[in-house]
C-alpha cells in the first residue's frame, strides 16, 4: 500500500475517535500506541489525574539526547449538527478532499506520521525520533504542559520540534501568545422592578468588557513592536462567551466572561491583567459590596501559553524549509503548543497540512494534495535521521 493510502486509510481510524476536548482522548491513544510499537518504537503513555485522558509519547532509533520530535494534539472541538453534509466523525472523500472533524486540526498530520513509521523504523537512525501526542489542546495545552514538565525531569532531551499545525504546509517560525480566562462576578438577585435593591452581575460584567475594550483599543494605537510581521502586528484582546441570569425580570445574580488576549509582548500581557485587576478591586468590588458585602469577582486562568518566538538561529525551521523548498519563513496569530517545546530549550518550527481556515468550522476538510505534500516533508526527514546530531 502506498504512503497516501495507508494515510487515508489511518486518518479514516482517528477521525472515528470522537476526541472533543470534554471526551476521553484513551481509545485514540490506544490505537497509536499499537501502530507505534508495531514499528518497534518504544511508546510511553502518561495519564492525567482523571484518568480519562492521556499524553503519548514514543522513541525509535538510540536513547540519546537532541532527537526530533513530531508533535500534534489529538482533541478536537465540537462539531455540533448545523451545517454538516455528513457525519463530522466519519471520513468522507470527494474531489480530492477529505471531510471529518480534526482532519486538518490535526489528526491529519498525526495519520501521515504513523503511516511513516515503518520506513523510519527500517532505517539505520543515528538520531532518535520521538512522537508526541497530547490531550486538551484546545482548552489549554493542557497535555503538551504535562508532556513538557515530564520531559524537564528526564536526562535524554530532544533538540528539535515539528509541530503539525495546518499551515498549508508553510513554514512558521513564530506566533502569538494565547492567554486565556474566564471571569465569574457573583451579585445578589431580586425583583427587576426594584434593580437598586440588588447587585447585577451582568451589568457588573458589561462593565468589565467596556474597560477590556479600553485596553483593546490602547493596545491597537499602541501597535506592534517595530518589525512586527503578525497581522494584526499588536495585542489584541476579545470576549469569546457571556454567560448569565436566570429570567427577564430577575436581577443577575451571577455572570461570567470567556476572554482571550495574544500578546506580541510579555509586557502587554502583565499590563492588561494589572489593569483589569485594579479596575475590579478599586471600581467594581467597592460599588457591588456597597449593596452587597458578600459580592466578589473571581478570574479563572483556564491556559497562559507562551508564543513562539522568532529566533536568529533555528534548527528545526532549516531542516523544515530544505524539505518543503520554502524560501520564506512566515508568522501567524494563533496560536499553537510551540512556545511550550520552544522554553524547554527546543528549536521549534510549525508545519503541517490543511488550512487554518477550515479549522473549527463545519464540513472541516484536508486535502490529498496537502498530505501528499506533508508525506514528502516526512520522508525527506528520513535524510536527517541517519546523520547523526
Amino acid at each position: 500500500m502506498d504512503h497516501i493510502s495507508r494515510t487515508v486509510e489511518i486518518l479514516d481510524r482517528l477521525i472515528a475517535f470522537p476526541t472533543v476536548s470534554a471526551d476521553s482522548n484513551l481509545a485514540l491513544i490506544d490505537y497509536a500506541a499499537g501502530l507505534l510499537e508495531d514499528s518497534g518504537a518504544h511508546v510511553k503513555i502518561s495519564h492525567d489525574e482523571s484518568g480519562r485522558k492521556a499524553n503519548l509519547f514514543a522513541t525509535l532509533g538510540p536513547r540519546t539526547s537532541g532527537g526530533l520530535v513530531l508533535s500534534g494534539h489529538t482533541d478536537v472541538v465540537p462539531a455540533g449538527d448545523a451545517q454538516w453534509r455528513g457525519d463530522p466523525f466519519a471520513l468522507r472523500e470527494e474531489d480530492g478532499h477529505l471531510f471529518g472533524r480534526g482532519t486538518c486540526d490535526m489528526k491529519g498530520f498525526i495519520a501521515a506520521v504513523l503511516a511513516k513509521m515503518p520506513d523510519y523504523a527500517a532505517l539505520d537512525i543515528k538520531r532518535p525520533l520521538h512522537v508526541a501526542l497530547t490531550y486538551d489542546e484546545e482548552v489549554g495545552c493542557f497535555g503538551a504542559r504535562h508532556l513538557v514538565e515530564e520531559l524537564r525531569e528526564t536526562d535524554i532531551r530532544p533538540s528539535v520540534a515539528i509541530i503539525g499545525e495546518p499551515t498549508d504546509m508553510r513554514v512558521i517560525e513564530g506566533h502569538k501568545g494565547c492567554y486565556e480566562y474566564t471571569t465569574s462576578f457573583h451579585g445578589t438577585d431580586g425583583h427587576g422592578s426594584e434593580p437598586d435593591k440588588g447587585v447585577n452581575a451582568i451589568h457588573v460584567a458589561a462593565a468589565f468588557i467596556g474597560r477590556m475594550m479600553e485596553l483593546a483599543d490602547d493596545l491597537k494605537r499602541k501597535g506592534g513592536p517595530e518589525g512586527a510581521r503578525f497581522n494584526p502586528p499588536w495585542t489584541t484582546l476579545q470576549t469569546g462567551r457571556i454567560e448569565g441570569g436566570s429570567a427577564r425580570n430577575v436581577i443577575a445574580r451571577h455572570c461570567s466572561v470567556e476572554w482571550e488576549m495574544r500578546p506580541v509582548r510579555e509586557n502587554d500581557a502583565r499590563e492588561v491583567k494589572s489593569a483589569l485587576e485594579t479596575y475590579c478591586r478599586d471600581v467594581l468590588l467597592p460599588q457591588m459590596r456597597e449593596i452587597y458585602p458578600e459580592a466578589d469577582i473571581v478570574t479563572e486562568v483556564i491556559g497562559e501559553v507562551a508564543g513562539l518566538a522568532v529566533t536568529s538561529e533555528n534548527e528545526a525551521r532549516d531542516i523544515v524549509a530544505a524539505l518543503t523548498g520554502e524560501n520564506l519563513c512566515d508568522v501567524v496569530a494563533f496560536g499553537t503548543e510551540a512556545g511550550l517545546f520552544q522554553a524547554l530549550g527546543m528549536s521549534v518550527v510549525v508545519c503541517g497540512p490543511g488550512s487554518i481556515a477550515q479549522a473549527h468550522q463545519p464540513d472541516e476538510f484536508v486535502s490529498l494534495e496537502q498530505l501528499d505534500k506533508c508525506i514528502s516533508m516526512l520522508s525527506g526527514l528520513e535524510r536527517t535521521l541517519v546523520r547523526p546530531a
